[in-house]
C-alpha cells in the first residue's frame, strides 16, 4: 500500500486481515488532475510503480454534494484543509437536497499495467456534525440517520466507500491469483 498516510494502509492491512500481506511504503505521489477519482488512482499507480517497480496498490477518494453540482469531488481533502467541515454546512444552509457520496478508487499496478476497483457509499450531510470517532466528513456525512463519525470504527471500515473499493479489488486478486496457479 503506497501512501504518505499509515493510518490508512492500517485499514486497508487490517480490511484484508491476513488475506494478503499488506505492507506500508511512504511515498509522496504526485497529484494527477481529474475530476474522476479513478483516472487519479491510476496516475498514482503509475508513478508509484515507476518509482518501486513492484506491485502496488494505492487509492484517491472524492466526496460528492449533489446539491452543490458534486463539490467537492476529486478535491475533498484540500476542501476539508480550507474550509472544513464547518464551511461544507454553511455552503448546505437552506438545501433540502443533502444527498452526498464518497467514492474511493483502487488501482493496482504491477508488470501488466493498472486496474482501478471504485467503491461508494451513499449518504446525505447532517444538519450539525455529530460523533467523535472517523475524521474529516464523517461528523456530517450520515446514513440511515448516523453519522460516520457515530459508528465504531471496526463497523465503518467494514461498510466504507474504501471497504468496498478494497472488496471489489481483492476478490479479483484472489480470482486471478488462483487462475494463476491453475495453470
Amino acid at each position: 500500500m503506497v501512501t504518505s498516510n499509515a493510518n490508512k494502509a492500517r485499514e486497508v492491512a487490517a480490511f484484508f486481515g491476513g488475506l494478503l500481506e499488506v505492507t506500508h511504503v511512504a511515498l509522496d505521489l504526485p497529484e494527477h488532475r481529474s475530476e474522476d477519482v479513478g483516472e487519479i488512482a491510476q496516475g498514482k499507480a503509475r508513478f508509484a510503480y515507476g518509482q518501486l517497480n513492484a506491485p502496488l496498490i494505492v487509492d484517491d477518494t472524492g466526496f460528492s454534494i449533489d446539491a452543490l453540482a458534486g463539490f467537492p469531488g476529486p478535491y475533498a481533502a484540500y476542501v476539508q484543509k480550507s474550509i472544513g467541515n464547518a464551511g461544507i454546512l454553511k455552503l448546505m444552509e437552506g438545501k433540502s437536497d443533502r444527498t452526498a457520496r464518497f467514492t474511493t478508487a483502487i488501482a493496482y499496478a504491477d508488470a501488466t499495467g493498472v486496474r482501478v476497483f471504485p467503491g461508494t457509499l451513499e449518504g446525505q450531510i447532517a444538519h450539525n456534525p455529530r460523533g467523535d470517532g472517523g475524521f474529516g466528513y464523517d461528523p456530517i456525512f450520515e446514513i440511515g440517520g448516523t453519522t460516520l463519525a457515530e459508528i465504531p470504527m471496526e463497523e465503518k471500515s467494514r461498510m466504507s466507500h474504501r471497504a468496498r473499493a478494497l472488496a471489489a479489488f481483492q476478490d479479483w486478486f484472489l480470482q486471478e491469483h488462483a487462475a494463476g496457479q491453475s495453470k
